[in-house]
């Protein structure tokens, strides 16, 4: 477990500002060769509260789906946005993430009063936002969002690697290590992967 918690201090600090829902939106998957980006927005409620909560990078694997469990019994709301391969390539990652977040956001429900990001604004939301640097590690509704993201994107390239075994997306989730590498050397690039994505250490290991 991680010795780093998130806690409620932002959350309370806008509840006596008058805001009643307060969802936290957060992604995970920026940074991989293959499989989509995947947001998480959480309401926590202020009743029933969740310990342990932290960056999702920061726990184990069996940390998350512990948390994962208590998030999505004890949240007020709870959603899941994505944006998938050829979107990411289409519009970039920076875009595709924030159109997943925004997705997040809109398949909430109830809808939230105020939405902290982490680290960005999402464009086009008709509620008030506030972007928290590095919001993972210090709001608790961001940790969540974090972790149920995470634990979303991680069953969803276990299902990839059970129809498609050649890239090890069960052990590495889609980011470039040396083994993925390796296999995308050898097979080339999956439906799952992002053409867009290119790395130089890709063609060092084409060449």
């Amino acid at each position: 477990m991680a010795k780093a918690r998130a806690r409620r201090t932002i959350e309370n600090h806008y509840r006596r500002y008058g805001f009643g829902l307060i969802a936290g939106v957060d992604e995970v998957g920026r940074g991989c060769l293959a499989g989509p980006v995947m947001a998480g927005a959480v309401v926590l409620d202020p009743a029933r509260h969740i310990p342990g909560l932290a960056d999702s990078k920061l726990l184990t694997a069996a940390a998350r789906e512990r948390l994962y469990v208590l998030i999505t019994a004890r949240a007020l709301a709870w959603a899941v946005g994505i944006a998938d391969p050829p979107e990411i390539d289409r519009y970039n990652i920076h875009r595709a993430s924030l159109r997943a977040m925004a997705r997040a956001v809109a398949a909430l429900a109830p809808q939230p009063d105020l939405v902290l990001v982490d680290a960005f604004r999402i464009e086009g939301l008709r509620m008030a936002q506030r972007a928290v640097v590095g919001g993972d590690r210090v709001s608790s509704a961001i940790a969540a969002a974090s972790i149920v993201a995470k634990v979303t994107r991680d069953r969803l390239m276990d299902d990839l690697h059970r129809a498609d075994t050649r890239y090890g997306f069960d052990r590495h989730k889609g980011y470039a290590t040396a083994a993925h590498l390796t296999a995308v050397a050898q097979h080339g690039y999956s439906e799952a992967h992002r053409r867009s994505f290119k790395p130089a250490s890709l063609f060092d290991t084409l060449d």
